[in-house]
């Protein structure tokens, strides 16, 4: 039985022109489906083609481009592990590589073969992989919206209503089948192809496509909800924000010499701009100021004194006192000034870094 049979009693009295009404219907539908596959085709195909063809720059990774510059910058907000998983990447740079080629090698056969119509439930299928890999690296991203959701969301539906649909007009897969009808008969065309029916009964069919509707709206729903509320929450700026930077400090220790030795991480915040720390204070625990390093100071701190965990978003010296990138995590050595006592700097409770945006990070410090 057809998936589209919509009569049963019509089609127990006159199989033959229900299965031509079934071929009408699946065009019609194809038909319909026709802007949404080729776009969400070419959308694909676009990500895909600007690496390998029009911005192979992206995939240079001695160019200012190198998409693991983006990569990192989405660690940061990324869910169910993700952020690990792309940690672990970006310290092994041979599975990096090889994992950005995939991906876009993925991003750009799929959207081929969408705009062309062949394989089309396959390609799909791959699709939604791919929207819900990039939602869960990318989906916290937007400065003044969660475009990066946005996309994937839509992309997510648009392949679950491919896989469904079909692709039975101006495609490939129905060329392939005018030509040789025999290929109705095989399994493997039915399931990754676009031009017939999926192989199973309406009532199947229906249970299968009320499966994957309620896959697709449950993880759109409790991603948005997640990202930013306004579902059964009120409207939030996200747990990790799209827009305002965030410095996480760790482990400060005063060391034996005087310097200071802390571990920072931007973990918040726009990847468009860096985040400028100004100065960096210690305090006692009366809030005497016991060593203050200004901006001069900070950009002029040399390389040994910053040691970063990954080789592409970093800390460094700025221009106006220390620089970091989206996603940049750093052990950071500040020396003590010569005009300084270490003896006085026993008493030392607080590190403040304060950014050039007024915003101010404390860490506890200890003795060594």
């Amino acid at each position: 039985m057809s998936t589209l049979m919509l009569d049963s009693a019509a089609a127990a009295s006159n199989p033959a022109a229900t299965q031509g009404s079934n071929g009408d219907a699946l065009r019609i539908a194809a038909l319909g489906l026709l802007s949404i596959r080729f776009i969400q085709g070419f959308i694909y195909w676009g990500g895909g083609s600007r690496r390998f063809i029009y911005g192979p720059a992206k995939l240079d990774p001695n160019a200012a481009s190198w998409m693991a510059n983006k990569f990192q910058s989405a660690m940061p907000g990324a869910l169910l592990g993700t952020d690990h998983i792309i940690a672990f990447l970006l310290h092994h740079f041979y599975l990096l590589y090889g994992s950005l080629i995939l991906f876009s090698a993925a991003e750009l056969i799929t959207g081929l073969f969408l705009m062309a119509g062949f394989l089309t439930r396959a390609a799909a299928l791959i699709s939604i992989g791919l929207s819900v890999v990039l939602m869960l690296m990318f989906g916290w991203q937007g400065a003044t919206c969660i475009d990066e959701w946005t996309m994937a969301a839509c992309n997510l539906a648009i392949g679950a209503t491919l896989m469904l649909g079909g692709s039975a007009a101006f495609s490939l897969d129905n060329a392939l089948l005018a030509r040789n009808p025999t290929l109705a008969r095989r399994g493997w065309f039915r399931w990754m192809s676009g031009a017939l029916p999926l192989p199973m009964r309406s009532s199947r069919f229906q249970q299968l496509a009320l499966a994957v509707f309620a896959a697709t709206v449950v993880f759109n729903v409790a991603t948005y909800s997640y990202y930013r509320g306004s579902v059964v929450t009120p409207f939030h700026g996200g747990p990790v924000s799209p827009s305002t930077h965030h410095l996480s400090l760790t482990d400060a220790v005063l060391l034996s010499n005087g310097a200071l030795r802390f571990h920072a991480y931007l973990d918040g915040g726009t990847a468009a701009a860096p985040s400028n720390v100004m100065t960096a204070v210690l305090k006692s625990n009366d809030g005497k100021v016991l060593e203050q390093w200004d901006g001069t100071a900070l950009s002029h701190l040399p390389t040994s004194a910053i040691a970063n965990e990954f080789a592409y978003n970093r800390f460094a010296p700025g221009p106006f006192g220390l620089r970091a990138e989206m996603g940049a995590m750093a052990t950071i050595t500040l020396p003590v000034t010569s005009n300084t006592d270490p003896g006085s700097l026993k008493s030392a409770a607080t590190l403040q870094l304060h950014t050039v945006n007024g915003n101010t990070f404390n860490v506890a410090v200890r003795m060594e």
